[in-house]
């Protein structure tokens, strides 16, 4: 009687401790690699004037897309040149998120 009650409390550790290392390997993410924008600067930070400039080496069509430190979208623009204005912005802390072609990249943009 008593071998039974240890070969089912082996058992029940066995699973107990099987169980959860294969739900971990079914449950991986892959890896999201992003495409850094080469040469990207951006200027002047923190922004005083109501225009920031963001250049880059290829200097393509950038989409720009603007969050506020609660990750609402306050500001969505295609920006073909270098000078971008910011002047409807709140003095504030905000995300930068920047794409160009299938390039991307976030930054801070502090708004005085």
């Amino acid at each position: 009687m008593k071998q039974k009650y240890l070969i089912i409390f082996f058992l029940f550790c066995f699973l107990m401790v099987a169980a959860p290392a294969n739900a971990q390997e079914s449950s991986r993410v892959p890896d999201r690699t992003e495409i850094p924008i080469d040469g990207l600067s951006i200027y002047p930070n923190p922004v005083t004037g109501g225009k920031v400039y963001i250049s880059t080496t290829k200097n393509q069509d950038k989409i720009i897309e603007i969050y506020n430190v609660l990750g609402k979208p306050v500001h969505k623009t295609r920006l073909r040149g270098r000078e971008m204005d910011v002047s409807t912005l709140t003095p504030g802390i905000y995300i930068l998120k920047i794409q160009e072609g299938k390039a991307k990249a976030t930054r801070k943009l502090v708004v005085k």
